[in-house]
This record gives structure tokens, C-alpha cells and sequence, in this order.
């Protein structure tokens, strides 16, 4: 069955003309001609990212998604291939109702109609990995039910399989192969897509960032009805709301789409700096808006997370940024651990002024933060700075929200909007408001800590292999106290001595 599938791939990427890529190396283009000559008759006109994705919707779902996933990694691609992969959709036909009826019995252990009250059985919305139904729980509460695809998990085994021998062939074949680490990428694809399999992993995602937005007047959150959540089943709360791409009828129901554009800049910086947690796939076939003009986050497969080390490398950057202060970027770089300790500070503060000069002499209305972020990875690249993961989701959420809300407001001025945010959390973090705010929160801690310090130091030493300084140690402690035997004997004997010469003197 794999081999037949990997027969498939090669005969679409070879119709599609994919072996341009493989054939890319200098050693390859003897062979490169020759395959253009005998196969002549292939038509391959179209551009090289256009083909790219015309061979992965071919393929099928996983490799949609995995061609999506690409499209973020902007750090890795040519801008090309990464622009013409961000128009893939994850866009399959339902799979049929009897199969999710029977996941439900599988799921729960018994009919379906024990479970709920009523199960519609046409999906309102469908996807590779799962689809969603509306469904009544008993008692008349209203429900949204996402069902995973039966047997998707072999599917992606083997896909995943085989994608790995493309990737080692394109890190041998290809020019670029190994500056992209394409075994890393799929394995990074391989980790977040097993995530979205794990429907209760996602339903605590929707819990934590509902508890994250608890009363506030920007954003709703589904709620999650933990009974009837299992690994392939997720229920939550139904939400009715309109389609934020349909900006015609959110201003016939009086919504104000300016400041609604602006709301979506602010949930975005608040999910980022005030909780270091954030919806990753904010494109607007996710997000509703109510009545009342709030946002409202559908689908929570993908999130993202900051540490306070994240937190702080993106406020000194802020902070650096509006100071226009390069070398303090860079250095922030450096000691970040991100760029090799051997990287010219100076070489890579020209870089970077390089790119954001230009910016900064532009209208702060015209200023992308996305772009912004995506030149600098793009440098960055130059100087073998490893890009962060997380980073890259923010980043791709940042270009995601930039998008959204220009595309509401084409005068949103994003910087305008995020800045006074920005210079709140930043004051709250750095200088004197930070370390008093550090204080209050470790303080507690301290403590109980302070005595533990000598053991902690001890046992530090010896986690560190460091025994053989500690046996130096003791050596030395040993050798001074022979020594001062030997001096307390040596001081002996010679008050012996004088004390007989003078008795008999």
C-alpha cells in the first residue's frame, strides 16, 4: 500500500514538474536537460510555486496542511513558494454521516441517540482532520459537536512516512536542502498535526483561553462540556454570530468596523503579552461576530505559547525598535543564544538597519508589524540565527490579524493601535515597575529558598560533574590542616628550646 502511494507522489510531482527542484543542484543539470528533453510534452509554463501547489492539492488533505504549515516557515522559503502555499485551503468533502453516528457510539459506548437529544446529520463545516455538527444535549442545550475522520490515523502515518524519504531526498538533491533542514520540518508538521489529533487537547486550549477572556467585551470563547469530550469527540457551546468576511452584513446589523478592526489588534496583543498564550489560526473562516459586536474564536487546533524569556527578547526588540537602536537588536540576538556567539555585532546591526530604515521613514499607517518581523527572519537567516518555532506562529498570526483588519479598515493604523498597549505591558516588565512587580511575585518564595542555598550549591556541584573541584577541595582543607599540625609542633618545639636555654643559661 505505501509503496503504491509513493508511486503516486512521484508520478504527480513528475507531471507537475516537482524533479525542477531535485534537479536543482549544480552536479544535476546534465541529467536536468536530459529529463527535459525526453519529456518534452509536459506542460510547465505555470510558475514553480504555482505547480507546487497544484501538486499538493492534488495529493490530498495532509499534504494541504502540510503545504500550509510550510507557508509560515517564510524564514526557510523563497518568498514565492511561501506566498503561493498560503492560498492552499484545508477544504475536503464531509465524510458520510454514518461514519460520524458510529465514531459517536464508538466514542461514548453507546447509540447516539442516548448521548444527545437530537444530531443533525449534514456537517456545517468540514476540514482534513475532522468535521463539526450541530447537535441538541439533553435537556434543549444547543451544541456544536467536532467529530475526528475515521481512520486518520494511518492515513497520516504513512503520508508522514513518506514525506520523510522526500525530505531526505531533497536534503541530498537540492541545492538549498540542508540550509532548510526539510527532515526537521516534517518532524515539526508530524508533532503539531499528532496535536490536532487529540480533540481533548484542543478542548482544553478553548478552556484555558475562555478562563484568558473571562467577562471581557472583546472576545467569546465557546464553552467546553467536559462529560461529553473524548479523544475523537469534542463538545461546546453553539455560536451563532456573523462571518467576519462578510463586512456588508456586520454593517447592516450597525456593527462599528472600524473600532472592530481595532479590537482584533488588541485581543491579538493582549493573548500575547498578557498571557503568553495565543490562537495561532486566526484567519477568518475562524472568527464570528455577535450581535454586540464581539469577537467570537472558533477552532482551537493550533495555539501558541511565549515564555517570559519570549516575552522579554519581543520587549527588547519593542522597545528597541521604537528607539531605533539596531545594535541592541542585535545583541539581543546574541545573548538570546539565537545567533552563534561568534556573529560580528556590528556586521548584523547593519542588516538590520538595512531593513527597518526604510520602514520607519514610511507613514505609521503603512508600517506592517508582520513584515517587519519577516524581514528580520530573513536576515536573520544570513547570520545562522535558529528561528523559534513559536515565533513563527506569531509571526504568521501577526500577518494573519494585519490582513484582517485592513482588510476591515484599509486606514487601520496598526502601530497607533498597538503602541499605548505595548508601552503599558513594556513599563510593566522593564525598569523599576518590573522589578518591583518581579519582587511581589518571588518574594514568597524566597523565603524558603535562602536557607536551601549551601545544599542547592551542593547538590548543583554534583549534578554538574563537578566532583573532581570538590575532591580538590577537600584535598586542599586536608593539606592546611596537616600544615598547621605541623607548624603548631614545629612553635612547640621551639618554646621548648628557649625555655631550656634560658633554665640553663
Amino acid at each position: 500500500m505505501r509503496v503504491l502511494r509513493l508511486l503516486k507522489i512521484f508520478r504527480i510531482g513528475f507531471i507537475f514538474g516537482l524533479d525542477e527542484f531535485l534537479l536543482a543542484h549544480p552536479e544535476a543539470s546534465r541529467l536536468k536537460r536530459l529529463v527535459n528533453t525526453i519529456f518534452f510534452f509536459r506542460n510547465l509554463g505555470s510558475p514553480r510555486a504555482i505547480r507546487l501547489r497544484q501538486a499538493l492539492e492534488r495529493l490530498g488533505p495532509i499534504f494541504v496542511k502540510f503545504g500550509q504549515a510550510l507557508s509560515t516557515r517564510r524564514d526557510l522559503l523563497p518568498a514565492d513558494i511561501a506566498d503561493e502555499l498560503a492560498k492552499l485551503q484545508d477544504r475536503v468533502p464531509p465524510f458520510a454521516s454514518k461514519l460520524a453516528l458510529e465514531e459517536i457510539e464508538r466514542a461514548y459506548g453507546k447509540p447516539w441517540d442516548k448521548v444527545f437529544e437530537s444530531f443533525d446529520p449534514v456537517p456545517v463545516a468540514s476540514a482534513s482532520i475532522a468535521q463539526v455538527h450541530f447537535a441538541t444535549l439533553p435537556g434543549g442545550r444547543e451544541v456544536a459537536v467536532k467529530i475526528l475522520r475515521p481512520g486518520m490515523l494511518g492515513v497520516i502515518a504513512n503520508d508522514i512516512a513518506l514525506m520523510d524519504i522526500a525530505a531526505g531526498l531533497i536534503e541530498r538533491l537540492w541545492a538549498d536542502g540542508k540550509r532548510l533542514k526539510p527532515r526537521e520540518v516534517v518532524a515539526e508538521f508530524s508533532k503539531h498535526l499528532y496535536d490536532e489529533l487529540d480533540l481533548m487537547r484542543e478542548a482544553a486550549s478553548a478552556s484555558q483561553l475562555r478562563r484568558n477572556f473571562a467577562g471581557s467585551p472583546l472576545l467569546i470563547v465557546p464553552e467546553i462540556y467536559w462529560d461529553y469530550c473524548t479523544t475523537s469527540v469534542m463538545v461546546m457551546e453553539r455560536m451563532t454570530g456573523t462571518p467576519i468576511s462578510q463586512i456588508d452584513t456586520l454593517r447592516e446589523l450597525s456593527i462599528d468596523i472600524p473600532k472592530l478592526a481595532s479590537m482584533g489588534v488588541e485581543i491579538f496583543f493582549t493573548q500575547v503579552f498578557r498571557d503568553g498564550f495565543f490562537h495561532a489560526d486566526m484567519h477568518p473562516g475562524n472568527i464570528f461576530v455577535s450581535a454586540g459586536g464581539q469577537y467570537i474564536a472558533l477552532d482551537f487546533g493550533i495555539m501558541g505559547t511565549l515564555t517570559d524569556e519570549d516575552k522579554n527578547y519581543l520587549a527588547q526588540n519593542f522597545l528597541a525598535f521604537f528607539q531605533r537602536d539596531y545594535r541592541r537588536v542585535a545583541q539581543a540576538h546574541i545573548d538570546a543564544g539565537w545567533a552563534p556567539k561568534n556573529t560580528r555585532v556590528d556586521e548584523f546591526e547593519a542588516a538590520i538597519r538595512a531593513v527597518c530604515e526604510p520602514i520607519f521613514d514610511r507613514p505609521l499607517k503603512d508600517i506592517s508589524f508582520g513584515k517587519v518581523l519577516l524581514s528580520l527572519f530573513q536576515t536573520s537567516r544570513r547570520f545562522n540565527v535558529e528561528i523559534q518555532p513559536q515565533l513563527v506562529l506569531l509571526q504568521k498570526t501577526l500577518l494573519n490579524i494585519e490582513g484582517l483588519g485592513r482588510q476591515l479598515d484599509p486606514d487601520l493604523d496598526l502601530w497607533k493601535t498597538a503602541k499605548p498597549f505595548l508601552e503599558k505591558w513594556m513599563s510593566e516588565q522593564v525598569g523599576w515597575r518590573g522589578f518591583v512587580n518581579a519582587v511581589r511575585t518571588e518574594g514568597p518564595n524566597w523565603g524558603a529558598m535562602i536557607p536551601q542555598i549551601p545544599r542547592l550549591v551542593h547538590r548543583a556541584l554534583v549534578e554538574n560533574r563537578l566532583e573532581p573541584l570538590e575532591a580538590e577541595l577537600r584535598a586542599l582543607v586536608r593539606l592546611q590542616k596537616s600544615r598547621n599540625r605541623l607548624l603548631f609542633i614545629a612553635t612547640l618545639l621551639l618554646a621548648i628550646l628557649i625555655a631550656w636555654q634560658v633554665y640553663s643559661g
